[in-house]
């Protein structure tokens, strides 16, 4: 537990992620959280097991899509006041919690997004359909809601306040997305911050595959568009 007034929460979405899940659990600073959440989103491998072996609790979301195991574990927190969203795959570093948290901590930001572009490791890591759909998602982002990010990287903290003022409803890709376009509707103090990113464990389930980038494309895509 820390000692800090706020309470902290982790939610890790994750569907056969067994042999990165309990990596992702151990790297986090336990001294910065208050609770871990693992949203197994119908794995079919030993994810949940290695979950709570590793100290996680784990929720169930049978209906499959990113959007939705996030959802499931936003309302499964218990009195947070600060959310972090990681994903379960080991390409982000835990131990970087600290630099997205420490701004929403001091009052100086609402949502803090790592940034795998800014960071020295990202451009190298990032599979090339990723890195270019990032950036004209980001660039029709600043042209139809004039807010330039970089990117929509998935390891990001937000005040637990104002995320429920974003009134989240998408359930696959377009998650990440519309938190950040309705982040700067609503006004939002939003930071990026340069993290470190690695290549993943396991293969990737959306730009991993040929129609899994064009669907996670598309819909980004029209979820940019209809926010305008």
């Amino acid at each position: 537990m820390n000692t800090r007034k706020e309470r902290i929460s982790v939610i890790i979405p994750a569907l056969n992620e067994q042999d990165s899940i309990g990596l992702v659990i151990m790297d986090i600073p336990k001294s910065l959280v208050d609770e871990i959440i693992v949203v197994d989103n119908g794995s079919i491998d030993n994810t949940a097991a290695v979950a709570e072996h590793a100290g996680a609790r784990v929720v169930k979301e049978s209906h499959r899509g990113y959007g939705a195991a996030c959802l499931k574990g936003t309302a499964s927190v218990s009195n947070s006041d600060i959310i972090v969203f990681l994903d379960g795959d080991y390409s982000d570093y835990p131990e970087e919690m600290e630099q997205l948290i420490k701004p929403i901590m001091q009052g100086k930001a609402d949502l803090v997004i790592g940034s795998r572009t800014l960071g020295s490791s990202g451009k190298k890591v990032l599979l090339p359909q990723a890195y270019w759909g990032n950036k004209l998602a980001t660039w029709l982002i600043y042209l139809l809601h004039k807010h330039r990010y970089t990117d929509l990287g998935p390891f990001r903290a937000i005040r637990f306040s104002s995320l429920q003022k974003l009134n989240m409803q998408d359930k696959n890709f377009g998650w990440t997305v519309e938190m950040q376009i309705k982040a700067v509707r609503n006004r939002l103090v939003i930071m990026e911050i340069p993290v470190k990113y690695r290549q993943r464990i396991g293969a990737s389930k959306i730009t991993g595959t040929v129609l899994g980038t064009i669907k996670a494309g598309a819909k980004i895509i029209y979820t940019i568009l209809s926010y305008r």
